[in-house]
């Protein structure tokens, strides 16, 4: 074992060595260095303190600056093709708050036309909510049994009617509880002052928070922001990411930057292919259909 291998299992306060009956924790902020015990850690905070907020911040900008696998969305749960980014083109089902494309929406509407049966919910099975009144229940039932989507709903929807502080509880709510769309309503509350103090940093918080989670408008909002900052490297970066998402505005910026200059020629084109596919991915028969005949309302 080399010297520096016998470094990285001692522990950075004391200097003992990880054997079988000790066993060192790493440094749950930067995971730089090992301790043998909370005590050893808080005597080495001090030492340590400026290292670890050095790596802190570059791990989050590279979680920051990752592209990806799919955009907040995901897939519909019933045909397995990604969601599209087209708000008009997904429905959530109020019974069971769950996200489906308008093709299945579609499928199971022309199947229930046909089957001459009771209109249920194509993904839970059960009965279409007959009022808004009912569907407000169930909603407050999904909030009960700790739903963050309802949570992020019944926000949206305080939001909506202008009741401010019942929407940011929600919405915070919802967002502690890992739902990307709320980090995205948040951000958009404290950058607009809407109902709010407005506070761009807890907005840029926010914003980041979404984008890390797949969303491509909270990505595009980045971009802006680094944009009006002048910081065009970072604001490329934003908009490449939320581009190869499928986001039309993050790849017309790009091309403007391009005009600029500040875009390259190969970093617009890998964009444009990269957008295409992503909205490609998101195309079935079953919604071209929902398309060329809307939805019963």
């Amino acid at each position: 074992m080399s010297a520096d291998d016998e470094t990285d299992v001692c522990c950075a306060a004391c200097g003992i060595k990880e054997v079988d009956d000790i066993k060192l924790k790493n440094c749950n902020a930067c995971y730089l260095v090992k301790y043998c015990s909370v005590e050893c850690q808080k005597n080495h905070r001090k030492q340590h303190k400026k290292e670890c907020k050095e790596r802190m911040a570059e791990l989050r900008e590279e979680l920051l600056f990752k592209q990806p696998e799919s955009s907040h969305l995901g897939d519909c749960p019933i045909c397995f093709i990604p969601m599209p980014l087209d708000k008009d083109e997904y429905f959530l089902l109020p019974c069971c708050c769950v996200m489906i494309c308008d093709g299945c929406m579609y499928a199971n509407q022309m199947k229930d036309e046909t089957s001459r049966r009771d209109p249920r919910c194509p993904f839970c099975r059960e009965p279409y909510v007959s009022s808004a009144a009912e569907a407000d229940r169930n909603l407050l039932k999904r909030i009960k049994a700790g739903d963050r989507v309802a949570f992020r709903q019944k926000g949206c929807q305080a939001r909506e009617e202008r009741n401010y502080s019942v929407a940011v509880d929600l919405l915070e709510k919802a967002a502690k509880m890992g739902d990307v769309e709320a980090h995205s309503q948040l951000s958009q509350l404290y950058c607009d002052g809407e109902g709010v103090e407005m506070d761009m940093k807890k907005a840029v918080h926010h914003f980041e928070e979404a984008a890390i989670g797949g969303n491509p408008l909270a990505r595009f909002n980045l971009g802006v922001v680094s944009t009006r900052e002048r910081k065009f490297n970072r604001a490329v970066k934003h908009f490449i990411i939320a581009a190869r998402q499928g986001h039309d505005g993050a790849l017309e910026q790009l091309k403007e930057l391009y005009k600029k200059g500040t875009v390259t020629k190969a970093e617009l084109a890998a964009a444009l292919r990269a957008h295409q596919a992503a909205v490609d991915s998101t195309k079935s028969p079953q919604r071209e259909a929902a398309a060329r005949a809307p939805l019963a309302s």
